[in-house]
């Protein structure tokens, strides 16, 4: 497996498996799956109401705690300094861990300042071994950025070849953030990416289908991405992506497939907003 090592020195594997929309009663059987095919970061949040199933599947698989990478988010609802730093121990028990490898905030909504000092005690006092966000767009992230001071080391973002998220990359430099990206083969909005005939034709030359190359493509970029298969021949077939390598000019033919650039779900919509506050807030 390839790793990145994030701007505190903690290496983060580049390509992981997200729990995002798995039933709760579901979660302990495809984490379990994931992991004997040999993932080691596994991603999931408060929101997904599925920690309990996770944290069941990393104790039950018998594998080191220190050989997996384990992300959680701060969800809306936990806003706030008070509130997130209880929320942070809750999903501690849920995980039954002592510590979380990476720990976001989910949304870019509520009190945002208040739920990242007390991300910031966690990472003081052990409780977390990083710290970043998760869908903040480029203005609110240089925004939030500017003004604390333990700089994200990650920003989680929807990205994928349809996707690329070329116009961060700036912002996320200066701070040296590592971008994650979620939906890396589509969903939210995205079609085609595992029928693309660009990518299956580049695959075709590796042995490989169109979406391992869609997958190789982020992490050569040094994006990583977690996608989400509740198939365990999908997760393996997922995971086979770090045996072959795409040329420059394979890089650059994929780079023109771009078509939104910061994602189907636009986060500055009042109404988008106004709804998660007015529903999950």
């Amino acid at each position: 497996m390839e790793t990145i090592k994030l701007s505190n020195g903690v290496e983060m594997p580049l390509l992981g498996y997200g729990v995002f929309l798995v039933p709760p009663q579901e979660a302990e059987r495809c984490v379990s799956d994931a992991l004997s095919v040999g993932y080691r970061l596994i991603d999931t949040a408060q929101a997904y109401q599925n920690e309990d199933g996770v944290g069941d599947a990393i104790v039950k698989s018998g594998i080191r705690r220190e050989d997996i990478f384990l992300t959680t988010k701060v969800w809306i609802s936990n806003a706030g300094e008070e509130k997130a730093a209880k929320s942070i121990d809750e999903s501690l028990g849920k995980l039954q861990t002592d510590y979380i490898d990476l720990l976001l905030i989910h949304q870019a909504y509520g009190d945002v300042f208040g739920t990242w000092r007390a991300m910031e005690k966690a990472y003081d006092e052990g409780k977390v071994r990083a710290i970043g966000v998760s869908n903040f767009q480029a203005a609110r992230f240089f925004d939030f950025a500017h003004y604390v001071d333990v700089k994200p080391m990650v920003n989680q973002l929807q990205c994928n070849v349809m996707i690329q998220q070329t116009g961060i990359e700036p912002i996320l430099a200066e701070t040296n953030t590592t971008m994650m990206a979620w939906g890396p083969l589509g969903g939210q909005g995205v079609e085609g990416i595992v029928k693309s005939e660009t990518l299956g034709a580049i695959g075709h030359k590796y042995g490989k289908s169109a979406a391992q190359v869609g997958l190789r493509w982020l992490t050569q970029r040094g994006i990583v991405a977690i996608p989400k298969s509740s198939h365990k021949e999908r997760m393996a077939q997922n995971f086979q992506i770090f045996d072959f390598a795409l040329t420059e000019e394979e890089m650059a033919q994929i780079a023109k497939m771009n078509q939104q650039d910061t994602g189907t779900v636009n986060f500055q919509d009042p109404q988008f907003v106004k709804y998660l506050i007015e529903t999950y807030g």
